[in-house]
């Protein structure tokens, strides 16, 4: 399988394998390989810098992985590239030279400063650090463009399947029968309580507008998106009477922070289709929004059975998985779980945006 690490490792063979044949090569066309002593003087030199070259770089990129340093600003970016290139540079030329040594291979000018060796380690520093500099160089741009092209894709994938889940989107948030419940409750409230009535067919527009809407923006501030969750529960609320009981724990820190469009609502919808409506004696909806660490916590509480695993059943809870993938890759978690025999939970976990 053509994999990144695999691609790696056949890039650092093509390169340094390609340099060390060129290197031959100019050696060969200027004539520092007519003896059998230099021959072994030049390949052995050739050998010894490529295979310096190759641990080095290698254990260059351990470093750049680790300090995560493609993730940094590109200013802290070049300035942390240049220093290790410098620091690998100076350990190549240090051990370059004692090899050189220990197995007699060097040329006739550094023989002449066998004795000064600053000197020597200073010459090689230079020659190591224009190697690893330009190795540094198409590492960087490699994976810039990388990054550049993931991001590009992840943003022609969402926006397909936002086109294509169009029509879904209302389906799965809003079903039919939500709709025609609710139209029944307005219907009987309409000569007992017409002030309520009213304020119901509100309500009902409101979330029918905002499902209307989704597939024009990517997020939605978490107050906008609990003022459509209110309106849901309220409408419920009507069906479900004293049934229904919601409970709201919201940190108003987290008020303006972004969020998906309708997937709190989805989230709620669930816990009443699955949970609320399957209890004889009705139950909980608990909404919870709060900053844990660096990532934004979303949670839906409510009473009921998990049956199987859920995340994989209807379009609702699917989408809500999709969607958190583009928008945030792995930064962002969805799970829902059982907890206590009687209540499931609904969680989200969302990286933090300073606003």
């Amino acid at each position: 399988m053509w994999t990144g690490n695999s691609r790696y490792w056949i890039f650092q063979a093509i390169g340094w394998g390609g340099f060390a044949l060129i290197s031959v090569f100019f050696a060969w066309r200027f004539d520092q390989l007519r003896t059998k002593d230099e021959v072994e003087l030049v390949l052995g030199r050739i050998g010894l810098f490529v295979s310096l070259g190759f641990v080095l770089t290698h254990l260059m990129r351990t470093v750049i992985i680790s300090l995560n340093l493609l993730q940094k600003k590109l200013e802290q970016q070049l300035l942390i590239f240049l220093l290790i290139t410098f620091i690998f540079s100076v350990i190549g030329a240090y051990f370059y030279t004692e090899l050189l040594q220990q197995y007699n291979l060097m040329n006739k000018r550094e023989k002449d400063f066998k004795n000064n060796k600053l000197l020597l380690v200073a010459g090689g520093v230079f020659n190591f650090f224009i190697y690893f500099f330009i190795w540094n160089l198409i590492y960087f741009i490699y994976h810039y463009i990388s990054k550049s092209r993931k991001q590009q894709l992840d943003t022609l994938r969402l926006e397909a399947l936002v086109k294509e889940l169009e029509l879904q989107t209302i389906k799965a948030h809003i079903n039919p029968h939500f709709i025609f419940n609710s139209l029944n409750s307005i219907r009987a409230l309409v000569d007992e309580n017409p002030q309520r009535a009213r304020k119901a067919v509100t309500e009902l527009s409101n979330i029918l507008r905002s499902s209307m809407q989704v597939e024009k923006v990517e997020t939605v501030p978490l107050e906008k998106e609990l003022n459509i969750v209110k309106d849901y529960l309220a409408l419920e609320n009507m069906r479900f009477e004293d049934r229904l009981r919601v409970e709201y724990d919201i940190d108003e820190d987290t008020l303006n922070q972004p969020v998906p469009p309708m997937m709190l609502q989805t989230l709620v919808e669930n816990a009443i289709k699955h949970g609320i409506s399957k209890q004889i004696s009705g139950g909980v909806v608990k909404v919870s929004s709060r900053f844990q660490g660096d990532f934004h916590e979303l949670t839906v509480l409510n009473t009921g059975q998990l049956k199987g695993t859920m995340n994989n059943e209807g379009f609702g809870l699917s989408s809500t998985t999709n969607r958190l993938s583009l928008l945030y890759g792995d930064k962002a978690a969805f799970n829902i779980k059982q907890i206590n025999g009687s209540l499931v939970e609904a969680r989200v976990l969302i990286p933090v945006k300073i606003v």
